[in-house]
């Protein structure tokens, strides 16, 4: 292993980017934050994308990684310690350079820390505490910010990056336990479930207390875990202890911070509250004000589709994840416990999982209604909510001028939006076909399974094969184009070009400098 930590600050952003491009859980919502005097940046509750451009034009995450260096030997990772890469680290005054410069640029609105662990959990969260406390309170910087947490850090160090980050996300890595102790033993789901067990504690306590109107300092708000059984796949591993308080950090931790400007200046912050240099007067610290996000492999295990979406099930329901990431496999690494360098990465069976996902979250759908032990896996052909309502034909067709919200959304072309939009303006009159393409309903797939006034649009036999057929032939495309990503889609990187050889013509240049462009 070859570490060189004294390249220059574009060969390891080359790395470093580079390295961290195999993240996908960095995507933003959940928080509106505005511009201030004196600070730098803001917030957008729409979101902000997390692809980046060559010139600039796409609104971004800075998405990096602090080290590459990692003690661990997890087999499915390019950083792993066994592998003969060059290895790098960023100082924290580095990223808060590479942060407010590329932020002025107009190149990103945000950053997106991840890392590998170098020395130790603890000493690496050190360091990504030590960049946020420089970017917040030295730079003051007020953008989005999301922090990868490290399992295993201790909880102090947790509580205080969550004062200073918008979303923070621990990856669950592999959706079982066995999967876990196979190809990443030195991580265990007990310590990758504690830090995730403690954010969500965290955030329910800053409900309660926007709630109350009224801080309960140094009180730590106990949680009801809720009822029900857990799942068998996520839970075998959990502690039945109690969730240990928050540890203060030893003395020596606080004025550790030796790189960056006005480090020797920063006070020690409170054990139990982080101190946010970017607030303005009259704000108060929240504590991961945009939720928290994990992210699981696909394809690199045996785990069914039914497996995976049990598990994010049960994450949404007992530590109220705001979203689970879905990330295909890609052959990197040659061991004979994965598939084989080469392997075409399974990116339909991502997609289905992301449109499950989607049904989880917004639909009403539960994953015993997608999937179950007969039928463990997605339809190559059908998205999951057509694959449902062709195995439930005598639920349909569905009168929209009568039909609930809760049906509505069953039907396939009929989304959140469309069905909210149906219920409204049915109250003025009867809503009819040619309406329902107006309000946004995608006719070509829902015409199967509804009527307006008690007609269908066309004359068509509702049998489960004659629809399946019929769905098949609409989605061939898509499938295509899901199933050949590589090909039709790619993460853009900050050192690609996009083929982009013919110099700009004068009235491009003039319209990039006007802001017409």
């Amino acid at each position: 292993m070859q570490i060189c930590n004294d390249l220059p600050l574009e060969k390891k952003l080359e790395i470093l980017s580079d390295a961290a491009k195999y993240d996908a859980a960095c995507t933003s919502s959940g928080v509106d934050r505005r511009g201030a005097a004196g600070t730098i940046g803001n917030t957008s509750a729409c979101g902000i994308c997390h692809s980046f451009a060559a010139d600039g034009r796409c609104i971004s995450l800075l998405k990096i990684l602090m080290t590459n260096e990692c003690v661990y030997d997890c087999k499915y990772c390019i950083n792993r310690r066994s592998n003969d890469v060059l290895r790098t680290t960023f100082t924290p005054e580095e990223i808060c350079t590479l942060t407010i410069q590329f932020y002025r640029r107009n190149y990103i609105e945000g950053l997106f820390l991840s890392s590998g662990v170098r020395q130790s959990p603890d000493a690496t969260m050190e360091k990504m505490y030590e960049t946020l406390y420089l970017l917040r309170n030295t730079y003051r910087f007020r953008g989005y910010i999301h922090v990868k947490g490290i399992p295993g850090a201790d909880p102090e160090l947790i509580e205080r990056i969550g004062y200073l980050t918008d979303r923070m996300s621990v990856n669950l890595e592999l959706p079982t336990g066995s999967s876990l102790r196979a190809l990443a033993p030195h991580k265990t789901r007990e310590t990758i479930l504690k830090p995730i067990r403690q954010i969500q504690r965290g955030m329910t306590q800053e409900a309660l207390l926007l709630t109350d109107g009224k801080e309960k300092r140094g009180e730590m708000t106990q949680v009801s875990e809720g009822g029900g059984r857990p799942d068998r796949l996520l839970w075998e591993e959990m502690s039945s202890g109690a969730f240990p308080r928050p540890m203060r950090i030893p003395p020596a931790t606080e004025n550790a911070f030796s790189a960056g400007a006005g480090a020797s200046k920063q006070p020690p912050l409170p054990a139990s509250r982080g101190i946010r240099g970017d607030l303005v007067k009259g704000e108060r610290p929240r504590f991961v004000p945009a939720g928290q996000s994990t992210q699981m492999i696909v394809g690199a295990t045996p785990e069914t589709d039914y497996q995976i979406v049990t598990v994010a099930e049960a994450l949404y329901h007992r530590f109220d994840l705001r979203r689970v990431f879905y990330s295909a496999y890609i052959g990197i690494n040659d061991d004979s416990s994965l598939p084989a360098v080469g392997t075409k990465p399974p990116l339909l069976r991502e997609h289905r999982l992301y449109q499950a996902d989607w049904l989880l979250r917004f639909y009403g759908f539960t994953a015993g209604e997608l999937l179950d032990e007969r039928r463990p896996n997605f339809n190559v052909f059908l998205d999951p909510k057509c694959d449902w309502a062709v195995r439930h034909m005598g639920c349909f067709p569905v009168e929209v001028n009568q039909a609930d919200y809760a049906t509505l959304l069953r039907v396939p072309g009929i989304g959140v939006k469309s069905a909210q939009r149906i219920l409204k303006a049915r109250r003025s009159a009867p809503l009819d076909f040619p309406d329902l393409k107006k309000l946004g309903v995608v006719l070509k797939r829902a015409h199967f399974f509804i009527t307006c006034r008690g007609r269908m649009m066309y004359r068509v036999r509702l049998e489960e094969n004659f629809v399946t057929s019929c769905l098949v032939d609409q989605n061939r495309k898509k499938n295509w184009q899901a199933e050949h990503g590589e090909e039709t889609y790619r993460q853009l990187s900050l050192f690609d070009d996009m083929k982009l050889d013919m110099a700009p013509t004068v009235e491009d240049t003039r319209a990039s400098v006007t802001g017409q462009l």
